[in-house]
């Protein structure tokens, strides 16, 4: 996820629309090989698809916190071009066809992709940090300092935006993953129509533009009539999918259209078989690049995420990352492929404890190991971003070499990739038939001054300690400077 030179902490609009279809695309791949070197929340069913999650009558994703957070919508103004379409669409489906018949009733399916986002311009990183770091789900704040939140991102993001920047700008001065989400989002609208299913793509930002409120805003103008709800991360996690299905959790409780809207949410897909074959599929043709294949180690590297979420919170992201590897890697037994694998967690920051063991310390330990051929695996990313333009390709890369190892390689995020592409358009046409409308409570007009009042206090005396913050770590600052 885009918030690498960030990560999450633990204390103690417009809408991108694709109305019409479009050309499948390479979705930013990059190979880079050198000569040198909780509970889960899906059940498979007999069949083997998934069983998507859906929000109960509370408006609460079953098995998710409740907590609910809007992103910051930073006041620009973008061009929406919107091009809406309607089909008929019958939601009756074969167990052992993927297509969709239309013939019976009249319906605009919308699928909403979700994503993290990223800046696209070394002047979008400071703020997109701060919005990274006002998400409660990033940095976990003790009930009794969240009137911190805001004023804590904002010193976060001011001191560390210097440092995000030399990163992005090493990778060309700014994120490519909107435009992968979008190539994305043509490539899934097309497979989709192969499959009789017309539908109308909409991708939603976490934490930059387009913001998932504005995708949501999109939907309503489209009057789209049933919605199936896709983040874009294989395995669940509270500070990925969990925070974005939060934000549509505290808009539908709010909004009367979606109270009646039929959604269906997948919440993690790693487990079907398509994405493991297209993962197995990349990770056999990296392979194939070394002079010995049988001699690399795989190593899988994945975004971390801070102990005690896993621990204290009840994240599944480590279970279901590890039962994700043991299916590649079964996949690739099968295929005779039985080369030695690994699997490490990367972009830690911050003084807390992160899922170990680190990808910096095994990529050390390894080639002290005499491990000498290494092809890394970027497994929580479907789509090339900083994290691994920038810290696999080459934080990862130089420190592996100095540590010993010779053949270095990296397996492309997926991006479009066929196989991959056609397998998400089958998860949202087995989630179709499941999607179901949610009931949501008026929030009465004394709820409303409460919490206004509640934020206005917050903004003050949050306010009042940042500056002080501020002042005193500049007074330091200057200080210092006086005794060189």
């Amino acid at each position: 996820m885009e918030c690498v030179r960030s990560g999450a902490l633990d204390l103690g609009r417009s809408g991108n629309f694709l109305g019409k279809s479009g050309s499948t695309t390479s979705c930013g791949k990059v190979r880079c090989s050198t000569n040198l070197a909780g509970s889960t929340k899906c059940e498979q069913n007999l069949h083997g698809k998934v069983k998507p999650l859906l929000l109960s009558a509370s408006g609460k994703a079953r098995g998710t916190s409740g907590l609910v957070h809007r992103s910051q919508v930073l006041k620009h103004q973008h061009h929406l071009s919107v091009r809406s379409t309607s089909t008929d669409v019958c939601t009756t489906f074969d167990e052992d066809v993927k297509g969709v018949s239309s013939h019976a009733v009249e319906e605009k399916v919308g699928v909403l992709l979700l994503n993290l986002g990223g800046p696209e311009t070394l002047n979008d990183v400071q703020p997109f940090l701060f919005n990274l770091f006002a998400d409660p789900d990033i940095i976990r704040l003790p009930r009794l300092f969240r009137f911190l939140q805001r004023p804590l991102a904002k010193l976060i993001s001011t001191f560390r935006a210097p440092k995000s920047k030399e990163g992005y700008a090493s990778i060309g001065g700014g994120s490519p993953l909107r435009k992968i989400t979008d190539e994305q989002a043509n490539a899934l609208k097309v497979a989709l129509k192969s499959k009789n299913l017309e539908a109308d793509i909409y991708v939603g930002m976490r934490y930059w533009y387009p913001f998932t409120e504005e995708a949501i805003d999109q939907i309503k103008k489209d009057k789209i009539t049933k919605l199936v709800v896709l983040p874009l991360y294989p395995q669940y996690s509270i500070s990925t999918s969990g925070s974005s299905i939060r934000v549509l959790q505290n808009i539908v409780k709010e909004d009367q259209y979606f109270a009646g809207l039929p959604i269906s949410i997948i919440e993690s897909w790693y487990q079907r078989e398509g994405y493991v074959k297209s993962m197995a599929d990349l990770i056999e043709k990296e392979l194939s690049v070394f002079t010995n294949p049988e001699e690399v180690m795989i190593f899988f590297s994945a975004h971390g995420v801070p102990l005690t979420y896993v621990k204290d919170a009840g994240d599944p992201y480590r279970d279901q990352m590890e039962d994700c590897i043991a299916l590649i890697m079964e996949e690739l037994k099968s295929r005779g492929t039985l080369n030695d694998h690994t699997l490490a967690y990367q972009s830690r920051v911050g003084p807390v404890q992160w899922l170990k063991p680190y990808t910096d310390e095994v990529l050390v330990e390894l080639g002290q190991k005499g491990v000498k051929s290494l092809l890394a695996v970027p497994v929580s990313f479907v789509s090339e971003h900083i994290e691994t333009l920038e810290e696999i390709d080459m934080e990862y890369r130089e420190l592996a070499l100095e540590s010993g190892i010779e053949n270095w390689g990296r397996v492309p995020a997926l991006g479009c990739t066929s196989s991959f592409i056609s397998d998400l358009a089958d998860a949202v046409v087995e989630a179709l038939p499941s999607a179901s409308a949610m009931v949501t409570r008026k929030v009465k007009d004394t709820d409303s001054d409460m919490d206004m009042m509640h934020y206005l206090t917050k903004m003050f005396f949050g306010s009042v300690l940042a500056f002080f913050l501020l002042l005193s770590l500049r007074l330091v600052s200057a200080f210092r400077n006086t005794l060189h």
